[in-house]
């Protein structure tokens, strides 16, 4: 029995090898530092966020709710694939198991949808605040908060649970090298020795499916804030309400725009190099950008971090 043959029927008994973003880089250690220190930058950053947003008064609203909401997911979401792939490069083992594989595809892709759809629940929340400003504490009411996020956990673990066992239960059999640093579902999908195209265009129609319904609630909110934006009278108005929207736009596009990439470009685009940095984009990059983007462009939260730096020093005086 030749070795490709025993791969097919022992797929799920064997480790698969993940080439890893290191296998790319001239500098690995370098590399390796750098990604430790933004995945540190990424943890404190979201974690202080979600303190901050749980501890001051001032920031228990809707919006700091679905932010504290995104930071979570973020932690979670960079701490699915990065400390692997450092733990595999300082102790020079690349193997991941079958099982393994399975709960971080299903890991990544729940947190994923779940943020896709988080997304447009904040876009949702800020066209109530800006265009229906009266009924806000109504449509936006605590238990509607929760709905609305509960919902999004819900979609994005439907999204787990459809792909991950699919994929998974196809034979393997061209090699076990993942040209990637985390088990996607693209990149297992090129292992296959048997043909995937059918199942490949049902994972193509479910991620239009799962970024069109985002994607049109977030365009539908922000067409109609731009035009209440246009309307307003007051200038003070017009800039906070353009300042709070931009901020969500630049999380909205960073993000959507890698996964379209990702997802549903054809197969022609796609090099394993181009597809690794793309994913570190979105994985590593994005969980760091997004509480700077919150963070740093908001006064609210600046303030509760002076705050907290304040009796912090206080304290220790």
């Amino acid at each position: 029995m030749d070795n490709s043959t025993w791969v097919a029927n022992h797929t799920g008994q064997l480790d698969f090898i993940l080439m890893g973003l290191f296998s790319q880089s001239k500098h690995p250690a370098l590399l390796c530092v750098v990604i430790f220190v933004i995945f540190l930058m990424a943890l404190s950053g979201n974690s202080i966020l979600i303190l901050l947003i749980h501890s001051n008064a001032h920031l228990q609203t809707p919006m700091y709710f679905f932010i504290s909401q995104l930071s979570l997911m973020d932690v979670m979401y960079i701490s699915v694939t990065v400390p692997k792939m450092l733990m595999d490069q300082v102790m020079g083992v690349n193997e991941i198991s079958a099982s393994e594989c399975g709960m971080q595809m299903f890991l990544y892709l729940t947190l994923v949808g779940s943020e896709f759809f988080l997304l447009a629940a904040m876009a949702y929340d800020r066209y109530v605040a800006i265009c229906h400003p009266l009924r806000y504490s109504i449509l936006m009411s605590h238990r509607v908060c929760h709905i609305l996020v509960s919902g999004c956990w819900f979609l994005g673990s439907v999204d787990g649970f459809m792909l991950t066992p699919v994929t998974m239960t196809f034979p393997f059999c061209k090699t076990r090298e993942i040209h990637h640093f985390f088990c996607e579902v693209p990149a297992l999908m090129k292992l296959s020795c048997s043909d995937t195209s059918l199942y490949e265009t049902l994972m193509y129609l479910c991620c239009v499916l799962m970024l069109l319904i985002p994607v049109t609630v977030i365009s539908s909110s922000y067409s109609f804030i731009l035009l209440t934006i246009h309307r307003m009278n007051s200038a003070e108005g017009r800039k906070k309400a353009f300042t709070t929207c931009s901020s969500h736009m630049t999380v909205v596009i960073l993000f959507f725009g890698a996964a379209i990439y990702t997802y549903m470009l054809p197969s022609s685009y796609h090099t394993p190099e181009k597809d690794m940095i793309v994913s570190a984009f979105y994985t590593i990059l994005t969980p760091v950008l997004n509480p700077l983007i919150y963070s740093l462009r908001n006064k609210d939260v600046t303030g509760a971090l002076k705050k907290m730096l304040n009796m912090g020093s206080v304290t220790i005086l």
